[in-house]
């Protein structure tokens, strides 16, 4: 099934994966890792999640 391009999302650019500085991988919290937005749904993460000094995120 083919993707709009318009809901793909932005802050992963639809890997659903995310990096910092130094190449550290994690799940974008943007879409949850599902690399789409859909119009209207909520980016918002469902539960507050901790960040290291750094601003990363931790799991």
């Amino acid at each position: 099934m083919a993707v709009n391009r318009e809901h793909i999302c932005k802050a992963c650019d639809g890997t659903g994966m995310l990096a910092d500085d130094e190449a550290w991988k994690y799940t974008c919290s943007v879409c949850n890792g599902d690399g789409v937005v859909m119009p209207g749904e909520n980016t918002s993460p469902e539960a507050p999640f901790s960040v290291d000094e750094t601003n990363r995120t931790l799991e």
